[in-house]
């Protein structure tokens, strides 16, 4: 447990949280939505400071980025919570209720690292950016030892402390859940613009690639998708998109996304965007990378567990010689 960065103190006791939108305004005893800060005798505390729920090996392209170090594996943690509260989440076991974690700390990760042949940290499966301090202490000593971090986030976090946050950070997958600030407010009680920002602040300084559930009835339609690829396209047609398929889980039972809405979204993207796959069912050639100039096979791979990379001269395609989004 460690003070808290980013609150507020308040007349009798109570605090505001500053880290994220949701601002949480908490009496002494209580604990903020995303279960990780508590108000503790006036002052708020990070509870979830070094306690994981998971740790273990992951292919890179799990998490999943495929523009950064391809076929590499890294280390995996997670605190317990999260600051949104989506009905669909697949993750909801250590997200949405309060369960057992274990201690680690930044020394734990760096040998973790070096005895597993690590490329670095991903702090990952619930939302990472609700373990901010220790992001900060962690993310700080494995940069200085030499290894990666990424974050698999939603996005959700206020500008001043993402400022501080992002030149520690190597790469990221950001969640964008929906391009409609409707399905934020109502579906997964979150906010948009908080999204939009992250997505562009981290664009300017780290690798990003982002993903897209699409929910059958809630974010399917032609419009939706269209709309979603035109801002992301209007940012910079070579950032990474993958869409996902999503399953009945947790309180939602729409049924699985169609194939034919996947490969819609798909073939759209590509009009537009360099490079776009599909994650969670099996589509020939949506998991490779194309160069997008000549078509060549650069880097192809099986599904999300492993990579190997045909075709590329370091970060140029063995065929036509253009540069390709990608860390190696």
């Amino acid at each position: 447990m460690k003070e808290a960065m980013y609150y507020e103190k308040l007349k009798d006791g109570k605090v505001r949280c500053n880290l994220c939108f949701h601002k949480c305004l908490l009496t002494t005893g209580k604990t903020g939505l995303c279960l990780g800060r508590k108000n503790i005798e006036g002052k708020l505390y990070a509870i979830n400071y070094g306690r994981t729920t998971s740790l273990g090996m992951d292919p890179i392209e799990k998490k999943p980025l495929y523009h950064f170090f391809p076929g590499k594996e890294i280390l995996s943690i997670a605190p317990n919570g999260c600051n949104l509260q989506c009905p669909f989440c697949q993750n909801a076991e250590i997200s949405q209720t309060k369960i057992t974690t274990r201690e680690i700390t930044p020394e734990d990760l760096i040998s973790l690292c070096k005895r597993y042949n690590s490329i670095g940290v991903a702090y990952t499966y619930s939302e990472p950016l609700i373990w901010y301090e220790f992001l900060i202490d962690a993310g700080t000593s494995v940069k200085n030892a030499g290894f990666k971090n990424v974050l698999v986030t939603n996005g959700i976090i206020e500008e001043e402390p993402l400022k501080q946050l992002l030149p520690l950070i190597d790469a990221l997958n950001i969640d964008l859940k929906s391009i409609r600030e409707d399905f934020y407010r109502k579906i997964v009680k979150g906010d948009l613009s908080s999204v939009m920002r992250t997505i562009n602040m981290a664009h300017k300084i780290s690798h990003i690639e982002l993903t897209n559930l699409i929910i059958t009835d809630l974010n399917d339609s032609d419009e939706d998708i269209e709309d979603l690829v035109d801002w992301v396209s209007n940012l910079d047609i070579s950032i990474p998109l993958h869409f996902s398929r999503y399953f009945p889980h947790y309180k939602m039972n729409n049924p699985p996304t169609p194939q034919e809405r996947l490969e819609f979204a798909y073939r759209k993207a590509k009009e537009k965007l360099d490079y776009v796959y599909v994650g969670n069912i099996y589509i020939p050639d949506t998991n490779n990378t194309y160069c997008p100039k000549c078509g060549n096979l650069l880097i192809e791979r099986n599904a999300y567990y492993g990579a190997s990379i045909a075709s590329l001269n370091g970060r140029k395609c063995n065929n036509c010689g253009k540069e390709i989004n990608i860390v190696l």
